[in-house]
């Protein structure tokens, strides 16, 4: 029964560590060397990994225009973002309906190996390249350098809360468990023991 918990467990820190891994707000140091418009499908396995159509567009098309920004990072690896609403009510929750402000944006911060132009972009996802799915860049900012050093405040912050949830969580259920379900077990292995006497004969 212990095992079996502790497996329990493991499966659920791991599937919460994925889903906040892939949820919560990331930030790269990188370089944009292009912004550019790419009919992408949006089906199959990676339809999980894209948000929304924008604010005000049809949705239920399988095709559609994805803003790309392309980007290199200090070792020179690429790494490109997707640039898509999430909406008021999409989740993750980051209210973002301004993606073509921040596709213009983008495209002023391009800049060459020889004149670079570093930024910060704040962005949620994964990239894959066996599912064509792109992280999603929430917003840009000007950094001094690639060696800029971001601490990540609202990460902290928003783990902190969730710790607390969970925290009260497993309280409630640790009450729940000592009044209701441990005294109901025990009264029906009392009722059994009695049973088994009565069918006995004793």
């Amino acid at each position: 029964m212990r095992w079996a918990r502790i497996v329990f467990l493991l499966i659920v820190v791991s599937l919460l560590g994925a889903f906040a891994h892939y949820t919560l707000p990331q930030r790269d140091i990188v370089r944009i060397v292009d912004t550019q418009l790419q009919l992408t499908e949006i089906s199959g396995w990676s339809a999980w990994f894209y948000a929304q159509s924008d604010s005000g567009a049809e949705g239920t098309s399988v095709q559609r225009d994805v803003r790309i920004i392309s980007a290199v990072r200090a070792d020179n690896s690429p790494i490109d973002y997707r640039n898509e609403d999430t909406g008021l009510f999409g989740w993750p929750p980051y209210f973002k309906i301004d993606s073509q402000d921040l596709q213009t944006e983008a495209q002023d911060l391009r800049s060459t190996r020889d004149t670079p132009i570093w930024v910060a972009i704040t962005h949620y996802g994964w990239r894959s390249n066996m599912l064509s799915s792109y992280p999603n860049a929430i917003s840009i900012r000007t950094v001094e350098g690639p060696d800029v050093k971001l601490f990540p405040w609202l990460n902290i912050v928003i783990l902190a809360l969730l710790a607390v949830v969970l925290f009260m969580i497993w309280r409630i259920w640790e009450r729940f468990e000592d009044r209701v379900l441990v005294p109901a077990r025990d009264g029906t292995a009392v009722r059994w023991a009695k049973l088994k006497d009565r069918l006995a004969g004793r």
